[in-house]
């Protein structure tokens, strides 16, 4: 551990012990000229991570002082790997020219500061985000037993708030993936298991930071206004958990607050609950291997824009439960799928459509550039082309109200249009990105930068024949400026001309001079280059507040290009794979006919492999049975006929037609899916362990509008064990929680419960046996299994030869001791010899008699007759062996 001694340092290193011990917890990024440096402890740390050399630079207290950098034009790639292995990066800029420093002495330090705080939650630039997922920045309080989640994203402006319970927190973060947390120190240790378990990076806040009142005030101070109470009526904790995220922004972005849009109280009843159980079963945005792709996100996004990608990853994760909402949604899309002239013209349109939402937070946060204004006026343009492609009549009522609100930015987008050139640089410090003609000044500080270059070439060739020094250059450093260069050859030539030609430095190879005329050259035309870069930032600064003025329009501009976007990929995805319109009502229906899971279908027909098998699922409690249970062996595909129910209820709620022929649902609550096994080790919980908790939360939650997959309740314990927790679990559904459910299960007594449950149905996953093989249909049937199939599926999977006859011979007395009503204690398995290991001589004699046959046998002495008698006996030794 170093020892620091600010009083002992250097003046530079003073200062940069006082800045860093502001930031204790951050890295300080320290600029120093074209870098920016880390000491110390920062410089050890920052080295490991990045993989870059630690150097050193002087001592302190007698020690070596550690040091590393990066340079300032590639700090974002480091700044990403930093905040990716959990660090926080405090950047610390040069605030003063360092000629202007040297102005008050010699040993002057450059004054700097910190200008922005970068955390996980609260990046905006585009090479730290995915362009297509949201960045979310969070915030929970709890105030007595209230408890609020608030969420934001500055590089969109987006910002809610909605009640939570402890039950809940896990899935509301999970559905929301935060990037970045805000809790309270208070209550850090009552909430801090929900939010460490979604793998999120925390920040603890103080006391005062997360309070109601402090909130309010906030609130009212960003938003300009006397009260909140115009935005929503919010409690105490809501108004504590966003006046928090307020609080917490204006300590990282130092005063420059992004522009949020006003905040929006979401309610429990607006959508679907899903919790992170069932969003990792289900596979909804990312698969269980951890990437995106094989998950139901990558495998139906069709949109084109970063903005349509952001709303469909929202849309899935958080479906709608509000039955005006989802009709609307399903309006628009079916008005595009009618239509694939419109549909292709608006995706074309919306190819060129830049990122308006985070170019404009990036110009409001006053670190972005010419290629954020160009962004606007590009996309400014795909929104006025889109006015014109969408007629305003026979326009359903979700596409007319994206129209409105693209319209009324007619002035700024001609002012954007005329004033920026088609391609402009990424750095305002670079210029060249004010087209001509818009300012009369910069016109000419162009003119005499840009002509001055043939006025110099002019002066050359003019002093070349004067001095009859046909090699005379005319050229520039930074040092010299301008300068006349002659070979050395040429030394008394031009020394021996007079007072016209002034000497001014002898290199080894030349001589270097200068004249009256070409220094006052080289100044008029490097301030009309100076004089030209200021305008430029005059005239961008212009352009920038009258972008950010018009803010509020642009965001709804942004929000209905999204929309727009994503319903043309809906309409997109449902033509191309012929998806139908899900028909959607109060009621508790479930009537799914030919309906496939999107992504196994999609695996498959990149295969080419085989065709999906559709299958039909009734769960109208109208139609008598509200719960299906389902059986059959493994790899038949219960698990997948489960799942493709859940993601087609699911694709209906967020407005999207759904993979069958026709659907008939009934707004679903809750959805709730315990599909597979796994375990939690670090939590001590064995898959049993999990497979009971998840299990106990369905039980605990589901309403009467739920819609809840199972799949092998009570494997992961005894058989008798399982088959009560199954069986309990069953009736509990049906009886208590009273809920549309599929129940997939390999205990076949539970088959009786029809008999006794009313609601409940029998199904099976048909198969067909020939010839010793088991052949999968993958078709789903009304009764039950006979059997599970068990050992078939393990020959399939290669098990050794003798265990799968050992396995038939256990199983065949099993199944002799159930059906002469014997318990499994009582089976005389010891009767059984014990299992031998297969030796060479343990293959079957029919092996041995072809293999004679064959070794006999000589082909060319055979009559036809001989032949033909071969062949019968060959037919009989293939029956022998098949009887076998």
């Amino acid at each position: 551990m170093l020892t620091v001694d600010s009083a002992a340092a250097t003046p530079m290193m003073a200062q940069y012990l006082d800045i860093k011990s502001g930031h204790p917890d951050a890295l300080l990024f320290y600029r120093m000229g074209d870098f920016y440096e880390m000491f110390f402890g920062d410089a050890v740390a920052a080295a490991e991570a990045l993989d870059i050399a630690l150097t050193k630079r002087g001592k302190h207290l007698g020690d070596d002082i550690p040091m590393c950098g990066v340079p300032v034009h590639a700090a974002e790639g480091y700044l990403l790997s930093l905040i990716r292995k959990g660090f926080r990066v405090a950047v610390c800029e040069q605030m003063e020219d360092p000629a202007d420093a040297k102005k008050r002495g010699s040993k002057a330090v450059v004054r700097r500061e910190v200008v922005r705080l970068v955390t996980p939650g609260t990046l905006t630039e585009d090479a730290l985000l995915d362009a297509r997922r949201n960045n979310f920045l969070a915030s929970l309080a709890v105030i007595r037993d209230e408890l609020a989640l608030a969420w934001a994203d500055i590089s969109t402006g987006e910002f809610n708030v909605v009640q939570t319970s402890h039950v809940r927190i896990g899935a509301d973060l999970a559905r929301l993936a935060p990037r970045e947390v805000l809790i309270s120190e208070a209550v850090a240790p009552v909430i801090a298991e929900p939010v460490s378990d979604t793998g999120t990076s925390v920040t603890t806040l103080p006391r005062g930071s997360v309070d109601s009142d402090a909130g309010e005030r906030r609130l009212a101070t960003l938003f300009g206004v006397a009260t909140t109470e115009g935005f929503g009526a919010f409690g105490r904790a809501e108004r504590a958990a966003m006046g928090a995220i307020v609080a917490y922004l204006e300590l990282t972005q130092k005063g420059k607050l992004p522009l949020l849009r006003p905040p929006r109280r979401e309610t429990r009843q607006e959508a679907m609950h899903v919790d992170a159980a069932t969003r990792r079963n289900l596979e909804l945005t990312h698969a269980l291997s951890g990437g995106r792709e094989g998950a139901l996100l990558a495998t139906i996004d069709r949109t084109v824009t970063a903005g349509g990608g952001r709303l469909l990853e929202r849309r899935i994760s958080a479906p709608s439960c509000r039955l005006d909402v989802i009709t609307g949604r399903l309006d628009g899309v079916a008005h595009l799928v009618a239509d694939p002239t419109a549909r292709s013209d608006i995706r074309e349109i919306l190819t060129q459509c830049p990122d308006l939402d985070r170019a404009l937070s990036r110009l409001a946060l006053d670190r972005g550039g010419p290629r954020d204004i160009a962004a606007v006026r590009d996309a400014l343009h795909a929104a006025e082309a889109l006015q014109k492609r969408l007629p305003d009549r026979d326009l359903p009522g979700l596409l007319k109200r994206c129209r409105s609100d693209l319209a009324g930015q007619e002035d700024l987008w001609n002012r954007l249009e005329t004033a920026i050139v088609s391609d402009p640089p990424l750095l305002t410090r670079d210029g060249g990105f004010i087209a001509a003609g818009i300012d009369a000044a910069l016109d000419e500080a162009r003119q005499l930068r840009d002509e001055g270059r043939s006025v110099i070439a002019g002066l050359q060739a003019s002093y070349a024949a004067d001095t009859g020094v046909a090699s005379l250059k005319i050229k520039h450093n930074n040092v010299l400026g301008y300068f006349i260069e002659t070979p050395a050859t040429h030394a008394e030539t031009m020394l021996g001309l007079g007072e016209r030609y002034i000497h001014r430095q002898t290199t080894a190879n030349a001589l270097r001079f200068t004249t009256l005329e070409l220094s006052e050259m080289e100044t008029g035309i490097l301030n009309a280059g100076a004089r030209a870069i200021e305008i430029e930032m005059r005239l961008y600064s212009e352009l920038k507040s009258q972008i950010v003025a018009a803010a509020t329009a642009l965001g709804r501009a942004a929000r209905a290009l999204a929309e727009i976007d994503l319903t043309a990929a809906f309409a997109e995805l449902a033509q191309s794979l012929d998806w139908v319109r899900p028909r959607m009502d109060g009621s508790r229906a479930f009537h799914i006919r030919d309906g496939r899971h999107p992504v196994v279908e999609a695996a498959l027909l990149a295969t080419g492999t085989q065709r999906f098998i559709e299958n039909d699922c009734d769960l109208s409690p109208e139609e008598g049975a509200a719960i299906w249970l389902l059986t059959g062996p493994n790899m038949a595909g219960k698990s997948t006929f489960l799942r493709q129910n859940a993601l087609i209820a699911l694709l209906a709620q967020s407005g999207s037609f759904v993979p069958a022929s026709d659907a008939h649902i009934g707004i679903i609550s809750q959805l709730f899916s315990r599909v597979g096994a796994s375990d939690d080790l670090a939590r001590g919980r064995s898959t049993f362990m999990v497979e009971m908790v998840e299990t106990a939360a369905i039980l605990n939650q589901a309403d009467d509008h739920a819609l809840v997959i199972l799949d092998e309740i009570g494997r992961g314990t005894a058989t008798y064990d399982g088959l009560s927790i199954a069986w309990a679990t069953v009736e509990h559904l049906h009886e208590v929680n009273r809920c549309r459910a599929l129940f997939a299960t390999h205990y076949h007594e539970m088959t009786a419960l029809s008999d006794r449950l009313p609601g409940l149905r029998n199904a099976t996953v048909a198969v067909k046996e020939w010839k010793g093989e088991v052949i999968f249909l993958h078709e789903v049937r009304m009764g039950a299994a006979d059997r599970s199939y068990g050992v078939q599926v393990a020959r399939l999977a290669g098990l050794p030869g003798p265990v799968i006859t050992r396995a038939r011979e256990v199983l065949e007395v099993l199944e002799s001791g159930a059906r002469e009503g014997q318990t499994a204690p009582g089976v005389r398995l010891d009767d059984l010899p014990l299992f031998s290991a297969a030796t060479p001589q343990a293959a079957p004699k029919s092996v041995s008699e072809l293999e004679d046959m064959l070794n006999a046998l000589h082909p060319d002495e055979l009559t036809p007759r001989e032949a033909l008698d071969l062949i019968y006996q060959l037919k009989a030794l293939q029956t022998k062996s098949s009887e076998l």
